[in-house]
């Protein structure tokens, strides 16, 4: 994976206003149907890591445990995140792409 394009594409889901990043904003996105592809930092507790596993699981909802929270939240200008929801299907796809 080049993480710098993949970081970049984050960014410009971020910019596009595609994208929620929180684990109440994260976990209500997944809920309503609106996550196309959740991202999950890899140094998150292991209870947060199943809980939005298990959540995407159930809702058809595809996720990456990647990187860790401070790469995340760079990504996105904003400080640490455990996880964030891309909304847009081809931005979520191109980050696929991108992993």
């Amino acid at each position: 994976m080049d993480q710098r394009r993949f970081l970049s594409m984050l960014g410009l889901a971020v910019k596009a206003g595609k994208a929620v990043s929180g684990e109440f904003s994260t976990e209500k996105t997944v809920k309503e149907g609106r996550a196309k592809l959740v991202l999950i930092a890899g140094d998150s507790s292991e209870n947060t890591k199943k809980k939005f596993s298990q959540m995407c699981e159930y809702y058809h909802v595809p996720f990456f445990i990647i990187s860790d929270k401070e790469a995340l939240g760079r990504a996105m200008g904003k400080e640490q995140r455990a996880c964030l929801a891309v909304e847009d299907e081809g931005l979520a796809n191109a980050i696929r792409g991108k992993m």
